[in-house]
């Protein structure tokens, strides 16, 4: 009992030492993080100021600045690049965690070490053939300015070593050093066999993919590793062991995934959602229509939906809309007798149904990867958003038959009028975007440069403003998730360039081509692919996966490339929100304050509405393209 209830000197000694050096650890790596966090937040502003300076010059001045864009493109390198380390940094990289979490807490600790190992695998592989890019590219000038290629592409370099840092300093802290080593043996086995087998491999041809862009990509999946490295592990080991394809070619493609200017205009977009958080102009949206039809039968359900349209129509992000509309709406819905439940499930189909009204981030990337213009996905999302509206709002009023509004009285028409003013300015916005981009007027990326300004100076003037602390945390946070969507971008361009150099491509499209009932069909595989796709990978992994691979035999078929995108979007955002494995569903959950367990139950009707909205979508082409 003495020996239970004494402190052994030694042991406390150990422990002091391990606090000790973890303190250290802290200490050292906030001397060198706090400097990237600073950097990505000047290159963020930088990149604004120079867009919106260029828009004034053109416009205002007529005198474009030639060199803008160069500069622009720079920045935003480094930008995707150091932005991933910060998300690596704090761990926001996008990842499938439903298995690990169901793992056993002994199995839960070296799979995770295995992970780890996987992504520093992939890092030290590609880190020798970035710095060989930098030096290809080193030759090539620019054409304004005359800079160095070389400049710009070592930000995939200098990005590389500083995630296989982190990597290994998170591995050290964090995961038994026993199951650390068995990790690394297990990694460093896996590749002595493959090398082994790589004359054997390079007689399967096709089958490879099988072993290596699937087989292997899942297995990374189901062990938690994050979807962009999942990606980079699958190709890596594709190109490595069945061919004689140099491992350049990875980077070389993560660099032309992530070369278009047009996806600037992603990070942009992130940092919208967060002055739309940040100021209330999302809430005063939610309030006035609250205000206009909360006390009619499903009312504070058709609230919930309007606003998830609207405030989309601002963020361009369905976690910043579920973020902005849930608080300002759940307790009243309470307090009205909804069940929680019933709100989260309402919440996760809302924020898929308004996932295609312009700026959505989805639509630029995709218009980005497939070609497709970004003003007609713009033009032609707002009416799908419409009609998968329609269906929701339909079922919501059916299953509220039987409420009663009695106690409920509509606000006077004084207060409503004085709601409207103060909405009116975050209610100019989504037109504005639209408008400018639809109209030709300008083009996304600077759209969405006018759009982060004129939300700070409306949110300085009407609601309450912001800090300079505030900002400076919201630009290094649009920095890390920018990062995180751009990195995954840029592997899984990769990932799909080596799938469409095996041949599988001719192959499929000879199969899909040639199906019984053709474009019915070949539509029906469309949705029922990226619904599971939507549910395994998120929305961008899975839309720059298959869309350039898709999309030439949609053209085949003769399927408008707006009306083919605008499916395809669709069936993914719902595959998104279906429990058991979609990722957006749970996070609805959290958003929401709701167990999962509970919200599954609820929600297969809403995901039924949906569908048969996709269903519609894909039906009828008008919808589509009507407004093109």
């Amino acid at each position: 009992m003495s020996q239970a209830l004494t402190r052994n000197p030694a042991d406390a000694d150990l422990s002091g030492a391990v606090a000790t050096a973890d303190a250290a650890v802290n200490r050292a790596l906030a001397r060198w993080i706090a400097p990237l966090e600073a950097l990505c937040a000047f290159l963020m502003l930088a990149i604004v100021a120079m867009l919106f300076g260029g828009v004034v010059t053109r416009y205002v001045f007529g005198h474009p600045i030639t060199w803008i864009d160069e500069v622009v493109s720079f920045a935003f390198i480094w930008v995707a690049m150091l932005g991933a380390v910060l998300a690596m940094h704090r761990n926001e990289h996008l990842r499938l965690t439903m298995f690990v979490e169901r793992m056993p807490e002994r199995l839960r600790v070296q799979v995770h070490a295995f992970a780890l190992a996987a992504i520093a695998a992939f890092l030290i592989g590609l880190i020798g053939p970035a710095i060989e890019h930098v030096e290809t590219e080193w030759i090539v000038e620019t054409p304004a300015l005359g800079l160095p290629g070389g400049l710009r592409v070592a930000a995939i370099a200098a990005g590389l070593i500083l995630m296989l840092a982190v990597v290994a300093v998170y591995a050290v802290r964090t995961v038994p050093k026993g199951s650390l080593v068995i990790a690394v043996v297990g990694v460093l086995a896996y590749v002595g066999l493959c090398t082994w087998l790589a004359p054997q491999f390079a007689q399967l041809g096709l089958a490879n993919i099988l072993i290596f862009l699937t087989g292997l990509v899942a297995l990374c999946l189901v062990a938690g590793v994050p979807i962009a490295f999942c990606f980079g592990c699958g190709v890596m080991s594709f190109l490595a062991f069945s061919s004689h394809v140099p491992l350049i070619v990875i980077v070389g493609r993560i660099d032309e995934g992530m070369a278009n200017i047009v996806l600037v205009s992603v990070p942009i977009f992130v940092l919208l959602g967060c002055v739309l958080d940040a100021t209330g102009m999302g809430k005063a949206i939610v309030d006035l229509l609250a205000s206009l039809i909360g006390h009619v039968k499903a009312g504070m359900s058709y609230v919930l939906l309007g606003s998830l349209f609207i405030v989309s129509g601002i963020s361009g992000s369905k976690v910043s809309d579920m973020a902005t509309v849930a608080p300002a709406l759940f307790p009243e819905m309470r307090r009205r007798g909804n069940k929680q439940p019933e709100m989260v499930a309402l919440l996760a189909t809302g924020a898929a149904m308004a996932d295609t009204v312009p700026p959505s981030i989805v639509l630029i990337v995709l218009g980005s990867v497939a070609g497709v213009s970004i003003a007609g996905l713009f033009e032609s999302g707002f009416v799908v958003a419409m009609v998968l509206l329609v269906s929701l709002l339909l079922l919501a009023r059916w299953k509220a038959r039987h409420e009663d509004t009695s106690s409920v009285r509509r606000p006077a028409w004084k207060a409503i009028g004085r709601l409207a003013v103060i909405a009116a300015p975050a209610l100019v916005l989504p037109f504005l975007i639209r408008s400018a981009v639809g109209g030709g007027v300008a083009t996304a990326t600077e759209v969405s440069t006018i759009a982060v300004l004129y939300a700070m100076l409306i949110g300085q003037i009407l609601y309450g403003g912001l800090g300079l602390r505030r900002i400076y945390v919201m630009l290094v946070e649009t920095a890390a998730l920018s990062g995180a969507i751009l990195l995954i971008l840029g592997t899984a361009s990769a990932m799909a360039w080596a799938i469409t150099q095996s041949g599988v491509v001719q192959q499929m499209s000879q199969v899909l081509t040639t199906l019984p009932g053709g474009i019915w069909a070949f539509m029906a595989v469309t949705v029922a692919v990226f619904l599971v796709l939507g549910c395994l990978l998120e929305g961008l992994p899975a839309v720059l996966l298959l869309a350039p691979i898709m999309f030439p035999i949609a053209k085949k078929l003769g399927i408008h490339e707006i009306h083919y995108s605008m499916v395809i979007v669709c069936a993914m955002n719902v595959g998104l929100m279906m429990p058991p494995i979609g990722v957006g569903f749970y996070v609805a959950c959290r958003i929401g304050d709701a167990k999962p367990d509970d919200a599954m139950v609820a929600i297969w009707p809403y995901i039924a509405a949906l569908l048969v909205g996709v269903l519609v979508i894909a039906a009828v082409p008008w919808f589509s393209t009507f407004m093109l």
